[in-house]
Parts: C-alpha cells; sequence; structure tokens
C-alpha cells in the first residue's frame, strides 16, 4: 500500500495514519554527495526510468529515438549546483547511489555537447545536456523537487513519468504502489506510541528498533549488525578524507576546505574543552567537505547534513571513548529519531527549510549520544526534542545552489549543538521536561510549510540573495 506523504492531505490531523516501517537502511544509506533530494533521489528516478521503459514492447522501443528531463521547481532552481543533471544522467546510464563508484559525477559533462548512448532493451538512445531543462518555479507543482523524464519518437511521447524527490534520497511518483514487506513486530507511528510500547513490553529502544528490522527485512541480527558497521565505516572514512585533504571544493565559489587546519588547531590546544568543541567541528566540516566534492557519505538524514552524526561519532569513539556495542545501539536511537520525523514532517530542504536537515540530524546525533551514554529513552527523546527544537524556523538557502554556504559550517553547529543537547538531557530530570518530541516535529513541519519558497533550497533569497558567487 502506499504511504501517505506529509503535506498532501493524505494524513489525519496531529498524525500519520500507519506504522513507522522504513528500514534503517533506507534513512541511512550510502551515496555520492552534494544532495540527497538534488543527487541521489534523481539518480534513483533515471535508473528506475531505465528500468520500466526497458520493459515496453519492442515495437514501441524501435520507434522511440530521444529522452528528454524536465528539473521543476528547486531541482530546476538549484540542480546545477546541486549536480541533479549529472546524478539523472548517471541513472540513466545505469549507476544506482548505494554502488556508484567515487568520481562517477565528475566524469559525466551533460552541459556541453558530448552524447551518452541509454540502453534500453537491445535500443541505444543518445542523451546529452540539450536534452535537459532546468525549469522556472513559477507554477503549481504536486511537489517541490519534482522531474518529468519521457521517452519519445519523432516528437510524440511515448511513455513519462513524474518522480517527486521528497528527501533522504526517496522517490515517490503518482500510482507508485509501495513494495510488499513483512509489517514490524511492533506499530508505532510517532513518539508517544513509541515510549507506550517500550513501557508495556519492557524492552530497551535499541532491541525494539532490531527485531522491526528483522521483520521488515528476513535479515538475521549478524546481518544486520554488519551493516551497521558498514555505515559507520563509511561515515569514518568521510571524516579521514576529509581531515586529510586540501585546495578548493569544487564550483564556482572556490570556497577553501578548512576541515585541516580545524585538526590540526585542535590538536595543539591545551585548553581540553576548546580541544574537544574545535576536533568536533573539524569531524563535522571534514564529512561536509567530502560531500560537497560529491564523495560517497552517508544520508543521515540527507546528504546536506551529512556531517553532523560522524562528526558526533567520531567524538565518541575518539574523545569521550565509548565502546562499539553502546555506538551502535546509539545508532539505532539516532535512526528510530529520523524514522519518526520523516513519517510525520519531512526531511527535506526543499520542502521545510534546514531545519528538516541539519535540525534533524543534530536530533539524531543528540539521541545516539545520549542512548550510548544511559539507554533511557525519556533522556534520549529530551535529548532529541531539545537540539531539533532549537533549530526551529532554521532556512534552507544555499549560496549559488552549492551545499557548501551556509551548509558545511552548519553541520559543525548542529554537531555542537547535539552535544550540549545531550549533557543537558542527562543532567536534568527527565519529568521536568515540558516539551514533547512530536510537538517540536508538529511545529518544524508547520513552521516549514508556511516558510516562504525563497528560503527552501531555491537560492533565491537570504544568503543565497546576498553572497555572490566569484
Amino acid at each position: 500500500m502506499q504511504r501517505p506523504r506529509p503535506g498532501t492531505g493524505e494524513e489525519k490531523q496531529g498524525n500519520i495514519m500507519g506504522c513507522i516501517d522504513y528500514s534503517v537502511f533506507e534513512l541511512l544509506e550510502v551515496g555520492p554527495g552534494p544532495s540527497s533530494s538534488h543527487t541521489i533521489g534523481p539518480m534513483r528516478a533515471g535508473y528506475d526510468f531505465v528500468c520500466t521503459a526497458s520493459s515496453l514492447s519492442p515495437q514501441v522501443l524501435k520507434k522511440a529515438d530521444k529522452i528528454g528531463i524536465r528539473l521543476l521547481g528547486s531541482l530546476g532552481a538549484t540542480g546545477r549546483g546541486h549536480k541533479t543533471d549529472k546524478a539523472v544522467m548517471a541513472g540513466l546510464l545505469g549507476y544506482r547511489p548505494q554502488t556508484c563508484p567515487p568520481g562517477t559525477l565528475a566524469g559525466i559533462s551533460p552541459r556541453g555537447d558530448e552524447r551518452y548512448l541509454v540502453r534500453l532493451g537491445d535500443k541505444q538512445i543518445p542523451v546529452s545536456g540539450e536534452d535537459i531543462a532546468f525549469e522556472c518555479l513559477h507554477r503549481e507543482l504536486a511537489y517541490s523537487n519534482t522531474l518529468i523524464i519521457s521517452l519519445f519518437a519523432e516528437s510524440e511521447p511515448l511513455f513519462e513519468r513524474e518522480y517527486h524527490s521528497v528527501g533522504g534520497g526517496f522517490i515517490h511518483w503518482p500510482g507508485k504502489q509501495e513494495e510488499e514487506r513483512n509489517p514490524p513486530v511492533h506499530c508505532y507511528a510517532n513518539g508517544a506510541e513509541l515510549k507506550r510500547i517500550l513501557r508495556r513490553k519492557d524492552i530497551p529502544l535499541h532491541e525494539l528498533i532490531l527485531e522491526n528490522e528483522e521483520a521488515l527485512s528476513g535479515e538475521g541480527r549478524e546481518v544486520i549488525l554488519k551493516k551497521l558497521d558498514g555505515l559507520l565505516e563509511v561515515m569514518e572514512n568521510s571524516v579521514k578524507r576529509g581531515l586529510a585533504a586540501e585546495g578548493l571544493l569544487p564550483g564556482r565559489l572556490k570556497l577553501h576546505r578548512k576541515s585541516k587546519a580545524l585538526y590540526e588547531r585542535a590538536a595543539n590546544m591545551d585548553n581540553p574543552a576548546g580541544r574537544f568543541t574545535t576536533s568536533l567541528c573539524a569531524y563535522a566540516f571534514a564529512a561536509s567537505e567530502e560531500n560537497a566534492s560529491g564523495q560517497p557519505i552517508v544520508t543521515a538524514p540527507t546528504c546536506g547534513s551529512a556531517g553532523v552524526v560522524p562528526a558526533v561519532y567520531q567524538a565518541m569513539k575518539y574523545h569521550l571513548e565509548f565502546d562499539h556495542e553502546a555506538i551502535r545501539r546509539g545508532l539505532l536511537a539516532a535512526a528510530a529519531i529520523g524514522m519518526i520525523v520523516k513519517h510525520n514532517a519531512s526531511i527535506a530542504g526543499a520542502d521545510v527549510g534546514c531545519q528538516g536537515e541539519v535540525g534533524v540530524a543534530s536530533a539524531m546525533a543528540a539521541a545516539m549520544l545520549t542512548y550510548a551514554q544511559s539507554m533511557d529513552a525519556e533522556q534520549t527523546e529530551n535529548a532529541a526534542e531539545s537540539a531539533l527544537e532549537h533549530h526551529l524556523g532554521l532556512t534552507c538557502d544555499p549560496v549559488g545552489g552549492y551545499v557548501q554556504i551556509p551548509c558545511i559550517e552548519r553541520n559543525a553547529m548542529g554537531a555542537v549543538k547535539a552535544h550540549a543537547a545531550y549533557r543537558i538531557a542527562t543532567t536534568e530530570m527527565s519529568h521536568f521536561h515540558k516539551v514533547e518530541l512530536d510537538s517540536v516535529i508538529g511545529v518544524m513541519n508547520e513552521t516549514g510549510r508556511d516558510m516562504s519558497p525563497k528560503y527552501r533550497e531555491t537560492s533565491t533569497g537570504g544568503l543565497a540573495a546576498r553572497v555572490k558567487c566569484e
């Protein structure tokens, strides 16, 4: 059954129908930067289009002579800086985000007259940058991140599909039938329901998430834990690569990398607090700079916010001395927070602003730290709530359409806020905490829907309108 989408009128007031049935590895997935909505989602759309169109009858495919791609809404406004054209082309050429080799997007040049051959069954159709249209924002769209891919024969459409890239690399299209999957063991739709189950069944949060994952995927516990370790390895590698790199990031901004300088500065600090905070910022910069370079990262929950959770993970491992099992448990708690937000609001900057990206990443990282420390679900929720509450209203205004300014520094701020939220939640008495996570998620959703489109990843307002590319 197709899931209702937030903001479409398909949800109940105050809650969305149905259980959360996302896999942890749908929310946290490996893919190329710089944007889950603008890069991973469109790549997945291109791949789906090729698979679907290839199943058309040989008679239809024989007539086909052209593929057209229209990028609408935020994809049209900032798609060049986000490498959307390269990503769609990569998907049409058969690449998938989770297996796309590093450097693939850098090797694709759809902005010139170079033509690529897209295979549909036995037919090869040439596609170039001339077949990709970046269209204006001034039209009604079912979703702000929309792309339409069409197959033509002598300018007459043979097959067409409209895709909505809804954040975190997820895509939908009208009439899409969700794949059949086993139901979760524990059915909950929001934080309050999750807490009731934890109390009633007297099980820890990480165990509940693992049992649901086993049911949804049909995979055994050891396989799931190994996949979690794989995500942590990709996170750590993104930080390590970033800390070792120097020079300019891609694009017209000519922005210099800062992570290595921050890390070296931290190593020479005598003050432990300063050393920790500067190191935390360096880790967030490192992963975010790798994302801006189009390198493999983990969507946590998006590419644009892919520096926050890895930064906190590095701090947990190398500064706070959490053991590996505690970090695993923390990552599962972080996933639980991300899935609740996605189910009840949005994690797309084009939908609700950066509060849905870095704000949610900060909440996830705060939950990761807190749960790893205390395994207390109440404290974990309180930490996530505080981190998200203090990102409310955060706009998404990428300068030049690149995931660089303000995105990279903003990841560092999100990591620092996550640590502060963890400290507060593990110090206060939980029953004194007044604000529920579900309430803040609802406010975030309302605020994002009310936000002017120029502050939702279109680069037409805010910093994007004041800071000029060279």
